[in-house]
């Protein structure tokens, strides 16, 4: 197994629940992250959907050194050679496309890409992608479809993300094949932009607390 995956399974053991963050503004990034890990959050993921985002994860990963940081949205080669560059320690697509399976270049390892069906979770296994998402997880079946899953694909593990809700949590970890859920709610953009990092506090707690 990849050193990367060791090191996210280890982080997800510790808090499998993960912020999806969409930052504005790249100054917002610091005290995030300090109230992120002040709760005991271990993995964050933020997205490339704002100009701020690169910026952001390099800023998330001065301020939080033991906070693992990734890209989320990584939609082509560019996007994630940017990434990693900016300090971004895993990759996570909303699926798969021939073009990023060709630019990642042997980088599978540090990629969780999306999945929605039993044929595209083969598939990225056969291409060598260790951990992978299932989204939208409201959409795609939700826990019932990943315990569904885990019979003929024990070996696959997921971090479903997408329509999952704060009463659910306890229901997506309890499963074998989660290692960890995401979901934009822990930390929201209003609430990033608004700086209520007191607030994202006790969200991230009480939903550490679930799990």
């Amino acid at each position: 197994m990849a050193d990367m995956i060791k090191k996210l399974d280890a982080a997800a053991r510790k808090a499998p629940v993960v912020p999806v963050i969409v930052v504005d503004d790249a100054k917002q990034a610091a005290p995030l992250a300090k109230a992120l890990v002040k709760a005991g959050i271990t993995i964050a993921e933020v997205t490339l959907r704002t100009p701020a985002g690169l910026a952001a994860i390099t800023a998330m990963k001065a301020e939080a050194p033991e906070l693992l940081v990734g890209a989320g949205t990584v939609l082509t080669g560019n996007d994630a050679d940017a990434a990693l560059e900016a300090g971004a320690e895993f990759l996570v697509s909303p699926g798969m496309s021939p073009g990023l399976r060709s630019a990642l270049k042997g980088r599978e390892d540090v990629m969780i890409p999306g999945i929605m069906t039993a044929s595209e979770a083969m598939a990225r296994h056969e291409e060598g992608f260790l951990r992978l998402k299932l989204f939208p997880a409201s959409i795609a079946g939700g826990a019932p479809a990943l315990k569904a899953l885990n019979g003929p694909l024990p070996h696959l593990k997921f971090m479903p993300t997408g329509g999952i809700s704060e009463d659910e949590v306890k229901t997506y970890l309890k499963l074998p094949n989660v290692f960890a859920i995401g979901g934009s709610w822990i930390a929201s953009q209003a609430d990033i932009a608004a700086g209520n990092w007191a607030k994202i506090e006790d969200i991230a707690k009480r939903l550490l607390a679930l799990a």
